[in-house]
């Protein structure tokens, strides 16, 4: 059996543990910011990447934005009964999901929500202090990845 100080050790210590405990505070605080909009932290940012265009697939999405492909696949499904996103064939015949006219108009509406939110995060922590933890939660994304 691991000694008692150990297994505090785990709570005080632990990456994923910290790392979830912060995900879930934050995610929490842009899914309040966005209410009015009708959508959720996630889904903001799922349409935004949508919008950019930068994925021609559903797995270049799925690459983009660092999530599995069978639950992005899910949440684009909550999406289009939403009617916020329809399939379309981008290349080689591959689908890729875009923003209907009420995509849009929702991402829109929404915008202006999210630069509130993430104004208020930058202003918490500090512009700098934001830009370290930006460029370091990259970094262990890299170092684990």
């Amino acid at each position: 059996m691991a000694a008692h100080e150990e297994i505090v050790d785990i709570h005080n210590m632990c990456a994923c543990s910290h790392i979830r405990m912060a995900s879930r505070a934050v995610t929490r605080f842009y899914d309040e910011a966005l209410r009015s909009s009708g959508l959720k932290g996630t889904q903001f940012v799922l349409l935004a990447a949508i919008e950019a265009g930068e994925a021609s697939s559903i797995t270049d999405l799925a690459e983009l934005i660092d999530i599995e492909r069978t639950t992005l696949v899910r949440n684009l499904q909550l999406l289009r009964k939403e009617g916020l996103v329809s399939p379309e064939k981008g290349l080689n015949g591959r689908r890729r999901p875009q923003l209907t006219a009420k995509g849009v108009e929702t991402l829109d509406a929404a915008l202006p929500l999210w630069r509130q939110a993430q104004s208020e995060i930058e202003d918490r922590l500090g512009y700098g202090s934001w830009q370290v933890t930006r460029r370091r939660l990259g970094e262990l994304r890299k170092a684990v990845g």
